[in-house]
């Protein structure tokens, strides 16, 4: 949920400002792939590991371009017609969960004339993605769903599908951090439901199916309180 400490205004400005500074999902792909090639990454923190995880998503980025496909029937519901927005992303080269996410967006967005599909730098925006952490976290990838003309926030989903939330939740209470190891497992995860799960809790996002107190599947959708 967004904030209160500050008003609508404030937000509506941190969004626009994102979207001055954002990148079209082939700019996007285009800035990971000149980090991969000149060995280094987006971020405030330029550390060899993260230099590393680029690399990494630029192909694993690759395969899921190449591998993803919506079914034949979500495509044909697009094409009907769904409300006009603005998905809004805030992510960073070297999250791991961005790799698999943003393909997926993608599709959704390519299939319909109604969602224009925005990538924005978390780093480069420290205000916006403070007013949508989760369970207190900076995490991304953070997608928000703007309305096109008020550019207000109507809808967050992130940083990663319900069934991993769960997992990743269930770790830290254990451990504290998330090890490498970890993330290796997330990554045979995604790799092993290809993009079923995130493709519900999207159609979820946009028929705005809200089932008791806004939250959606484990806690991964939030909807905007009205005049927040």
């Amino acid at each position: 949920m967004e904030s209160k400490s500050k008003g609508p205004a404030y937000g509506r400005n941190l969004v626009k400002q994102a979207l001055d500074s954002s990148y079209s999902y082939e700019g996007y792909r285009e800035l990971v792939a000149g980090h991969a090639a000149a060995q280094t990454t987006t971020g405030s923190n330029p550390s060899q590991a993260y230099i590393d995880y680029t690399q990494l998503n630029h192909r694993r980025m690759r395969r899921w371009e190449k591998q993803f496909k919506l079914p034949d029937t979500t495509v044909s519901w697009l094409s009907q017609g769904v409300r006009p927005q603005i998905w809004l992303v805030l992510t960073e080269s070297w999250c791991g969960d961005a790799a698999p996410v943003l393909p997926v967006l993608q599709a959704f967005a390519s299939s319909s004339p109604n969602i224009e599909l925005r990538i924005a730098l978390r780093d480069a925006h420290p205000d916006l993605i403070d007013r949508y952490r989760t369970e207190g976290a900076l995490a991304i990838p953070k997608l928000l769903v703007l309305d096109p003309d008020s550019l207000e926030v109507q809808a967050s989903w992130g940083p990663r599908p319900a069934v991993l939330m769960r997992m990743v939740r269930k770790y830290k209470e254990q451990h504290g951090t998330l090890s490498p190891e970890l993330r290796e497992t997330m990554q045979r995860w995604y790799n092993r439901d290809r993009g079923q799960a995130l493709l519900s809790e999207l159609v979820a996002l946009l028929t705005l199916e809200k089932i008791g107190d806004g939250a959606f599947l484990g806690g991964t959708i939030r909807f905007a309180e009205t005049g927040s």
